[in-house]
């Protein structure tokens, strides 16, 4: 069986249990009875779904808990631990936060700071971090038997919301250039070169109990890439160009001829290569990566994106399967909390290819860049008309199958933080423009053979 990717784990968690109090501190109402222009929406949407980093962080480390879930029921009380990814775009949305006026941006560089001495006295194995962390601890929290050590797919999630807040502080005060000096240090640590295992390929996992025993090879296509790109940028444990064409581009396999409602996919989806992988594919990488105007010599990033969003968009719209309410404006099929047979939650991965008639607000909402009238629709539909089942303390829910009156009541960090970081994106740029200016991505993009008209690459 392909193993798409560790996020694809079928673990289930204990049913929904008895529906959550709505908070006092819920989404601010609309009561002029004026519809919402688009840039207000949007805006609501961003600041709702910010607080998941800033109200709902795991209060000891101020970093991204795995999950938040408003009724406080919790899978084996597991409300301390922190997710390693998740905190990565948890920066980027700190960042934007502080942009955006939701936060001060003294209160944000007071809550980046925290971050970092917390990061830099947690477990670490050889630099990179582990997929979970205890929050009150800083021991790592297995995320399996032996996925006990690094996890470096992780860590270049939250290396790239490193470098992203080090580029948005290493100008101004005393204390901002501090804090980013800490972020400097903190990722020049990570050693890329330890995880090729001596072969021309990076590894997801290093375990000190297990060492090699995960045998994960990272190869494309699926939500991979930023790890190759940064262990090319990194300064002090650089791997070599041969790590990224031999192994994530499989020498050239990864090129995919194929097409689906005439659209290209560009390159091979891993065991999803029919329609596309699930949708985080397009986000995770990209949050800071911009793919506008990114090219190698394997494919155009800007149409690989949008193509994908496309077929998974077409998919909805085609909707052989007639689930109940599928169409242009209820659509976007991505890993997230999952319906189980009998009505309970679980966690699936959602795609064309596994269709649990399971719609995750983050497909579309994170699609924004690539698709904006589209996105839009989705967005107005679930706030217009759906708004008392589907949004609360942090934004949209993380799963919906109003087909089946179900609605997963939870959040995860790594569904709502491509939210916030793709809607600042799409508004103003911000986070692609701090990240793809950093001098050591530049050349890290350069080695790999990537060209970049947007950013002289």
């Amino acid at each position: 069986m392909i193993r798409i990717s560790v996020l694809f784990l079928a673990f289930t968690f204990f049913s929904c249990g008895s529906n959550a109090e709505k908070s006092k501190g819920n989404a601010e109402e609309n009561t002029s009875g004026v519809a919402l222009t688009d840039e207000q929406l949007l805006d609501a949407v961003q600041k709702q779904t910010f607080k998941y980093f800033w109200d709902y962080a795991e209060p000891n480390s101020g970093l991204a808990r795995e999950r938040f879930h408003p009724d406080g029921v919790y899978p084996e009380n597991d409300s301390n631990i922190v997710t390693t990814g998740g905190s990565g775009f948890g920066l980027m949305a700190l960042v934007s936060g502080m942009s955006q006026g939701y936060i001060t941006k003294e209160q944000g560089v007071e809550r980046l700071n925290k971050i970092a001495d917390f990061l830099g006295k947690a477990d670490r194995f050889h630099g990179a971090w582990s997929h979970w962390i205890d929050g009150n601890t800083g021991k790592v929290k297995p995320f399996g038997t032996k996925d006990n050590g690094g996890d470096l797919v992780e860590t270049s999630f939250l290396v790239a919301g490193m470098i992203t807040v080090r580029e948005y502080l290493k100008d101004g005060s005393e204390k901002e250039k501090a804090v980013a000096q800490k972020y400097d240090v903190l990722w020049k640590g990570v050693d890329w070169q330890w995880y090729t295992n001596n072969k021309n390929v990076l590894y997801w996992h290093w375990s000190p109990s297990y060492a090699w025993e995960m045998n994960f090879p990272l190869q494309g296509y699926n939500e991979c890439l930023i790890t190759y790109v940064m262990a090319a940028s990194s300064p002090t444990h650089t791997i070599d160009a041969k790590a990224y064409h031999e192994g994530w581009a499989r020498s050239g396999g990864i090129v995919s001829s194929k097409t689906k409602y005439n659209i290209p996919l560009v390159l091979k989806h891993n065991g999803a290569e029919e329609f596309g992988g699930p949708l985080f594919w397009a986000h995770y990488s990209y949050v800071g990566l911009d793919p506008n105007q990114l090219k190698d010599k394997y494919a155009n990033y800007w149409d690989l994106n949008v193509n994908q969003t496309k077929i998974n968009y077409q998919y909805a719209i085609e909707n052989l399967k007639k689930v109940k309410g599928y169409g242009a404006d209820y659509w976007g099929l991505t890993a997230s909390y999952s319906r189980n047979p009998d009505g309970s939650i679980g966690y699936n991965a959602h795609m064309p290819s596994n269709d649990q008639e399971v719609i995750s607000p983050t497909a579309a909402i994170s699609s924004i860049v690539y698709t904006p009238k589209e996105s839009m629709a989705v967005i107005r539909n679930l706030y217009d008309n759906h708004k008392k089942e589907t949004w609360g303390e942090a934004g949209f829910y993380d799963a919906l199958s109003l087909g089946n009156n179900w609605v997963a009541k939870r959040y995860l960090a790594i569904d709502q933080g491509p939210e916030v970081v793709m809607i600042e994106n799409y508004r103003t740029g911000l986070l692609w423009k701090l990240f793809m200016n950093a001098p050591e991505v530049k050349q890290g993009l350069k080695k790999l053979g990537f060209t970049s008209g947007k950013y002289g690459i």
